[in-house]
């Protein structure tokens, strides 16, 4: 099975959010919905002919409801469907989800006459999502479709990707300056980090690549005591879904408090775990 985990700017319109969950079928497993971020993450899961007819008319959907020349949120974003990663669930699968990736590249650009930049493996190389970001427009061309972003939907970041764990730490009584240096001091191979301010608050938002290895109580911890005695961590956060390896590498005792749960695993909703 492959997964397809995406991204779309729109966090807050509760009834155009149950239209694309619509949309996306029978391989919707999880949607995570923030205003702040003004972002949805939808979690798709299937075999790869249903999953992408699903992801199809997910982006159909968004592109046909969506304005990027209206959105405000914290999250970077190059457009309405920001960015769709395809995963094999079984790692000796990494090249069907590179075709599954660049089918679905060509697809968008040949549809909907929309820029795409592509991500992962990339002939004897990988480019990374941040690299995208930082590099899309500026000193990066699309691989596909127009040069410039499309006034209405903007770009479109399609990647290959392993399983990786998408993860706030929410902060209150520190500034975002200090937010993202603490950001900086967790990021490390296998961890992306960003500092964003949302609402009233500071977030940590990681990306944690290493899903094997890297435990998210270690991560907490960590900050825990970059922020000394004066403040502590408000709450942890799951964005999406996350492989049961995740939970197996944090004690049981403190999966509540890093916002970790078994029925938020991907094993639990495919119905593999009891």
């Amino acid at each position: 099975m492959f997964e397809c985990v995406i991204n779309i700017s729109e966090g807050r319109n509760h009834e155009l959010l149950a239209r694309l969950d619509q949309a996306a079928g029978g391989s919707l497993r999880d949607r995570h919905s923030d205003p702040f971020h003004h972002r949805s993450v939808f979690t798709l899961i299937n075999e790869a002919d249903e999953l992408v007819a699903d992801v199809h008319q997910l982006i159909r959907s968004a592109l046909g409801e969506l304005d990027i020349r209206r959105h405000q949120g914290v999250h970077p974003r190059l457009g309405v469907v920001d960015v769709v990663p395809f995963v094999a669930l079984a790692p000796h699968r990494l090249n069907e989800s590179v075709a599954l990736r660049d089918q679905t590249a060509d697809w968008l650009a040949a549809t909907f006459d929309l820029p795409v930049f592509l991500y992962g493996p990339l002939g004897a190389g990988d480019r990374s999502l941040p690299e995208v970001r930082r590099r899309a427009f500026r000193t990066l061309a699309p691989d596909r479709g127009p040069a410039r972003p499309d006034e209405r939907s903007g770009a479109v970041t399609v990647g290959a990707r392993p399983l990786l764990v998408a993860w706030n730490l929410w902060l209150e009584g520190v500034d975002l300056a200090r937010t993202k240096e603490l950001a900086a001091s967790l990021r490390r191979p296998g961890v992306r980090t960003l500092g964003l301010a949302v609402g009233d608050s500071t977030q940590v938002s990681c990306n944690v690549i290493d899903v094997a290895t890297i435990s998210l109580a270690d991560l907490y911890d960590e900050l825990t005591i970059l922020l000394g005695e004066a403040t502590t961590i408000a709450r942890a956060e799951l964005v999406g879904l996350a492989p049961w390896v995740t939970l197996q590498l944090a004690p049981e005792t403190r999966w509540a408090q890093l916002g970790l749960r078994r029925d938020a695993t991907i094993e639990w909703r495919l119905g593999q775990l009891a």
